[in-house]
């Protein structure tokens, strides 16, 4: 696993100009429905969107499904994805609101799944408009 994150910190970097950090994230894995739980705390059920992974900022740990295998280009997004975190969280990046930081790790998500002819719509089911309601802060 270790070589895979070293790849994607690389490639991140140069690519999407997040600055190399090689102090690896932990990585665990658990149900889906206690991930989501750990996403969602408080949102009812009915509410929440599928969960496949949760970057925990204060623990620097990658929170996969405990059936996640990494065997094909869609599942290595996710890492992809989580690892965008990683990097802002380990260069202090700061943001407007917590679902702001997700522009940049959908974007790179995004390009990964791109170089295997793939897309976030046909493999997790985000269009453009749910892309854009879960990257942008939301007035109260």
């Amino acid at each position: 696993m270790d070589a895979l994150l070293i790849a994607i910190v690389t490639w991140l970097s140069a690519n999407f100009g997040l600055p190399p950090d090689y102090n690896l994230p932990n990585i665990a894995y658990l149900p889906g429905d206690e991930i989501s739980e750990i996403r969602y705390s408080g949102v009812a059920a009915e509410k929440r969107r599928e969960v496949v992974a949760l970057y925990d900022d204060s623990t620097e740990t990658i929170l996969l499904t405990d059936d996640w295998a990494g065997q094909s280009p869609a599942e290595l997004s996710v890492i992809v994805h989580e690892m965008v975190h990683h990097l802002q969280n380990r260069a202090g990046l700061r943001f407007e609101c917590e679902t702001a930081r997700e522009e940049l790790a959908y974007a790179a998500q995004g390009a990964w799944l791109e170089l295997f002819g793939r897309d976030l719509e046909s493999e997790f089911g985000l269009d453009p408009m749910t892309l854009k309601l879960a990257t942008h802060c939301m007035p109260y």
